[in-house]
């Protein structure tokens, strides 16, 4: 399986010529171009840097074979779209273009008392890649490959490096890393390595690895 770290929290996954789309957000300049070029879309929760509205909407009325899976919140968003949208919860288990992807998680990390905390969900796919949204829950189960969250008002190093010392996972990937310059990505990776023994590793937007 082939993963390219787009934009933000933004990553597609191909495997032959079946491809998943997880968090075409609205800070993701080609979120549209994605959309349009895959079958099925996962969503984490309903914040414009993981959800573009507009560009999931009309690729749901041009493409009829387009699927989306999400919080209850994305779909009420979005629409039904003659049941190709479905509402998914912790624990539900789908086949997204032939991937098999665990659901877990339930809310967003918090950014500060006074708001209050959305849907957030995480995807396990094929049982070796971890995609966590807006949140540092472990999964619960062993990830090959982690992506891990390094930018945002909810995010702390400290708690990144507990989160990645909880899965234990045999590489991680910087991802919702838009805020950070590459000074700050750079310092992240590194006191991230020396604090859990596993490489964050760095991706440019467009950059492509095998999982």
């Amino acid at each position: 399986m082939e993963l390219t770290k787009h934009t933000h929290a933004t990553v597609a996954l191909r495997d032959g010529d079946r491809t998943l789309v997880i968090d075409p957000g609205a800070y993701t300049p080609n979120s549209a171009d994605l959309v349009a070029g895959t079958d099925a879309v996962l969503v984490t929760h309903d914040h414009p840097d993981h959800l573009d509205v507009d560009a999931l909407t009309a690729a749901l009325d041009a493409q009829p074979g387009l699927r989306v899976w999400a919080p209850a919140s994305v779909v009420a968003a979005l629409g039904e779209h003659d049941g190709r949208v479905t509402a998914v919860a912790a624990g539900d288990t789908i086949r997204p273009a032939g991937f098999d992807v665990t659901v877990s998680g339930g809310s967003h990390a918090v950014i500060h008392a006074d708001l209050p905390r959305t849907d957030n969900l995480g995807y396990l796919v094929d049982g070796q890649l971890f995609h966590p949204g807006d949140s540092y829950a472990a999964p619960g189960v062993p990830v090959e490959t982690l992506l891990v969250p390094t930018s945002g008002p909810w995010v702390k190093l400290g708690e990144l490096v507990d989160f990645v010392r909880a899965v234990q996972p045999s590489r991680a990937v910087q991802i919702h890393d838009l805020m950070l310059s590459e000074v700050g990505k750079g310092s992240f990776a590194q006191f991230a390595g020396q604090l859990t023994g596993v490489e964050l590793v760095t991706l440019a937007d467009g950059e492509t690895i095998t999982v």
